[in-house]
């Protein structure tokens, strides 16, 4: 009797390698995981990962857009600018001390130290965490026009401001702070919002 099991490539999943990748990602950044730990992490040979997924880069994008589908925070545009504000910061500080998951936020931690080799890698993420600026700026303008904000509110500045703050939360989780922390400085910083 033959059996019809044996000599059967294992299935490969690749949704769960996707998820793999992005918390090795997460973790350690680009730059400080290689190929042989993609493929070491994901169980799977270096012609495998190249066929799943292109290259370390191509990897690594997949992994961003992942986390930001299932972990980034979002600015809810349609409650009123400052409850908003106030539920993004929140927002980040559960999310940077979820135990389940690496602290801090894939986005803002992962090209920190990047070569002159992967300076498009920084400069792709600087330009997804602009998005996120971009995004509080456009609702604090239109808190502008709807009244919600005076008319020589500085945007820019306060926009400026509550991004620093999050990029500034999420480094704090990766050094330890506690989601209570995290919620006080959510608390604090919402108190810059202009009367």
């Amino acid at each position: 009797m033959v059996d019809l099991k044996r000599g059967r490539p294992r299935t490969f999943d690749r949704v769960a390698a996707l998820e793999t990748a992005t918390r090795l990602f997460w973790t350690r950044g680009y730059d400080a995981v290689s190929i042989a730990d993609l493929t070491g992490a994901l169980g799977i040979s270096t012609p495998s990962l190249y066929a799943a997924f292109g290259d370390k880069r191509a990897l690594f994008f997949e992994a961003v857009d992942h986390f930001e589908d299932a972990y980034g925070i979002t600015l809810d545009t349609d409650r009123p600018a400052r409850e908003a504000v106030h539920q993004l910061l929140r927002d980040a500080a559960a999310a940077y001390t979820d135990p389940d998951l690496p602290p801090g936020c894939l986005v803002i931690s992962s090209a920190v130290n990047t070569t002159t080799e992967s300076a498009d890698i920084a400069a792709a993420l600087a330009k997804r965490r602009k998005g996120l600026q971009l995004a509080i700026t456009q609702r604090l303008r239109r808190a502008v026009r709807e009244g919600e904000l005076a008319a020589d509110t500085d945007v820019t500045g306060l926009a400026g401001f509550f991004t620093a703050t999050i990029q500034g939360m999420s480094q704090r989780s990766r050094d330890g702070a506690s989601r209570r922390e995290l919620q006080a400085v959510a608390n604090t910083a919402i108190r810059a919002w202009p009367d």
